[in-house]
């Protein structure tokens, strides 16, 4: 049976949250609304160009193989910059124009949290003195109200630029103020993946249910990366199933988003080491450590990994900077250092994840399990800001120079995720629980009275020895949002609240669950193309399909023919979790009764592509697989091609001496474009290249779409004085577009976008 990745497609999730941006230069905008119609409007023209998750995952799968086909260096061709969009709870009620909660929110939930937002909720998250919101340089809840956060990424700088600088200008038009820029990059050389301290960043991250591929040999883990579990989907994207015990009852529109956090914390680079050298000698005139320690020794353990990113607990004496699995392993938790002798209870890799290494209150318990964690998990997000340290530096690099890291996460609940490990384990001296003396703080990034460093006495009996840190990283920023779906972001944009009747997702099923849409693909039923006034189709949406009907004349009336039923029902589908789009062979549909198609589907990032048919006869059907799977660089008209969306017959050009003419929509390096290629008759079908990629831009009835999800023809207005119409399909909305036979097939948009709600056969 194939495994669910469902979630690597999906276009109602946006990119950041479990596929990840990625990207080696990211801004953050915060934004304040001074005109609500204005930004209703703004977002309108906003919303298609927000990422998806199934954009980025195909993106970063393409640049992960591209990497290993050059042996390790970034592709130069392939790059890409993304949009995610985030509101606060002021902004989706500005938008809105009515309060996000019907009732109040749950006191002590994430949506009590979202509501009030971080700054009023800084003291319990330990922002207090020079932490505090009044120091804030954004989202003090005073002056300058953040309503939205617009993160850019890309992979180079100078795209980032231009895209900042249009995205500000869009903004400025609709009298959207913005109140804070915040810039971060990757840094470079030897620091490249470390954050400013100097230690590798963001290797402990979970993996996700249905979107991350499993080990066949533990299904509780990611394939090939031993120790990083695979949690929960609904614990970063609300509607999906949860951990046991997760909160779960959320309004509709939060269905397929993510409550974000936002924190810009700055990092006093040389107090900090010149902090750790001073603990480390308190701590050999205490005897509490080897004579050979050294600064890196201790910062490890404050950190609980080496610089490389190797594990304390797997290289006691000295980091492997030279070792690749090193740098990345997860295979490793704390049940035989339950004491902290090795990695030091209140080290930041403990005191933020406990893996399976929490003692229970009940000593006679054993430790808990990591599976029982997986409530408390959160996807981080996030990058280095500023230049790095660098003491010879007569530039940049200074040790007054601001520096630090953009921290973002995302989760469904930000009080139970994000405040908990903040406050309850990260800043509580007493976590884990029931120890004297109390482990202490996390010295990393709080300031940490009375942390216990436990090591071996000479007589073997546990020496504790008192310590006291500083606080070297201050948070200057701070916001709470929410990551809306597509679907949401749409709703917004004309003032509403995405399924905001339908009550909240905890006590029922979406609808969405229900529709025939976002469609994959149409296929005409081949024996019931305008037959008694009506045509027939399979409408093909994620793992399912529905048999539809289109009534000829000006309405043309749709109904419902056969309900839902899954892909694995067609023995020619088996194996495939959802297709990609469907190519008719021109000279073999219905000889005989029976009708060949080629199917395009992606198993496992990868598309690939199979030859079925479709016998029909006296109202039944069989379908058979033909030729199995095989990859895409068998077409020699789709090389470089990474996925293919949809196929649009020239409609003058289908058999014409021997050949069927074809618009190929594309989606290749994140962005959809169109080739134009041939197919011949006969049987090796020979297919050929007659045009290279062009933008969609070049067609004007495809105006403010990004990517197609297919074209259904309308089916008596086929070349019909001189022109064909077609309905395009794009996420949950549809247009009605017109194809004029000759010389350039001059296009135009027959009628606006309207919401595929308007379809009876597809709700």
């Amino acid at each position: 049976m194939a495994t669910d990745l469902r979630l690597r497609r999906s276009e109602e999730i946006q990119g950041d949250i479990v596929a990840g941006f990625k990207k080696d230069n990211v801004t953050l905008l915060f934004l304040k609304f001074e005109d609500a119609a204005r930004a209703r409007d703004w977002l309108r023209a906003l919303a298609p160009q927000i990422a998806t998750t199934r954009q980025v995952a195909e993106f970063n799968a393409a640049f992960s193989e591209a990497r290993k086909s050059s042996g390790g260096d970034d592709p130069k061709t392939l790059k890409a910059t993304w949009l995610g969009l985030s509101l606060t709870y002021e902004g989706m009620r500005q938008l809105s124009a009515t309060d996000p909660f019907e009732q109040a929110p749950p006191v002590g939930s994430g949506l009590e949290a979202f509501k009030e937002g971080s700054a009023k909720r800084a003291g319990a998250l330990g922002d207090t003195g020079d932490n505090s919101p009044e120091n804030w340089l954004f989202g003090n809840g005073r002056n300058q109200q953040v309503h939205a956060v617009l993160t850019i990424a890309s992979d180079t700088e100078q795209d980032l630029t231009a895209t900042v600088t249009a995205q500000r200008e869009a903004a400025a038009e609709a009298k959207i103020v913005t109140i804070f820029q915040q810039n971060a990059k990757t840094l470079l050389g030897s620091r490249r993946g470390k954050e400013h301290f100097g230690f590798k960043d963001g290797i402990s991250e979970p993996g996700v249910r249905f979107f991350d591929p499993p080990n066949p040999a533990n299904e509780e883990e990611v394939e090939g990366h031993p120790g990083t579990r695979i949690i929960p989907a609904g614990e970063f994207v609300v509607g999906e199933q949860p951990a046991p015990g997760s909160f779960t009852d959320f309004p509709a529109w939060a269905r397929d988003g993510s409550f974000q956090v936002v924190r810009r914390l700055s990092q006093d680079v040389p107090g900090w080491w010149s902090q750790v050298s001073v603990k480390l000698k308190e701590l050999k005139q205490a005897k509490a450590v080897p004579d050979t320690a050294t600064a890196e020794w201790l910062a490890a353990r404050l950190v609980g990994r080496w610089r490389s990113g190797a594990p304390v607990c797997k290289h006691q004496d000295r980091d492997v900077p030279n070792d690749p699995k090193a740098s990345s392993d997860n295979d490793f938790d704390f049940r035989d250092d339950l004491e902290g002798l090795v990695t030091p209870l209140f080290s930041h890799l403990r005191k933020s994840s406990p893996r399976a290494g929490l003692q229970a209150p009940d000593p006679s318990r054993p430790p808990f399990d990591a599976k029982e964690l997986d409530g408390r998990r959160i996807m981080r997000r996030g990058a280095p800001y500023g230049f790095p340290f660098d003491p010879a530096s007569e530039g940049p690099g200074g040790p007054d120079d601001p520096r630090g890291l953009l921290f973002v996460c995302y989760q469904a609940d930000i009080a139970r995720q994000f405040e908990f490990i903040q406050a309850d384990w990260i800043d509580q001296p007493d976590f884990p629980p029931g120890r004297n003396p109390v482990p202490g703080k996390d010295p990393v990034i709080t300031e940490a009275d009375d942390v216990d460093f436990e090591s071996r006495g000479p007589d073997g009996a546990i020496k504790h020895t008192p310590l006291h840190f500083q606080q070297f990283v201050q948070t200057q920023g701070s916001v709470y949002a929410f990551a809306p779906s597509i679907s949401t972001l749409k709703a917004l944009a004309e003032g509403r609240l995405t399924g905001q009747s339908q009550g909240r997702q905890g006590g029922q099923t979406s609808s969405r669950q229900d529709r025939g849409y976002p469609c994959d693909d149409f296929v005409a039923v081949p024996d019931q193309w305008r037959k008694g006034g009506r045509s027939q189709f399979w409408a093909f949406h994620g793992p399912q399909c529905r048999r539809i009907a289109v009534e000829d004349g000006a309405a043309h009336t749709d109904h419902p023919v056969e309900r839902d039923a899954a892909l694995t029902t067609w023995p020619c589908l088996r194996g495939v979790e959802r297709i990609d789009c469907v190519l008719p062979m021109a000279d073999l549909q219905n000889p005989a009764g029976k009708s060949w198609y080629w199917v395009f589907h992606t198993t496992g990032g990868r598309q690939q592509y199979r030859s079925v048919s479709i016998t029909c006869g006296g109202g039944t059907y069989t379908d058979a697989l033909e030729r199995p799977d095989r990859g895409l660089s068998a077409w020699n008209s789709l090389v470089g091609v990474e996925r293919m969306d949809c196929f649009l017959p020239v409609p003058d050009q289908q058999r014409v001496g021997g050949k069927s003419w074809y618009w190929a929509f594309h989606t290749t390096g994140g962005r959809q474009r169109y080739r134009l290629i041939s197919v011949a008759d006969g049987a090796a079908h020979t297919d050929l290249c007659e045009r290279t990629d062009r933008e969609l831009s070049r067609w004007s009835s495809l105006d403010g779409i990004t990517e197609v999800d297919c074209f259904l023809p309308v089916p008596d207005v086929q070349r019909v004085g001189g022109r064909s119409e077609y309905w395009v399909f794009h996420g949950e909305n549809y247009r009605k577009i017109s194809v004029a036979d000759g010389s350039g097939h001059p296009d135009r948009k027959i009628a606006d976008d309207r919401s595929c709600d308007g379809w009876a056969s597809l709700v």
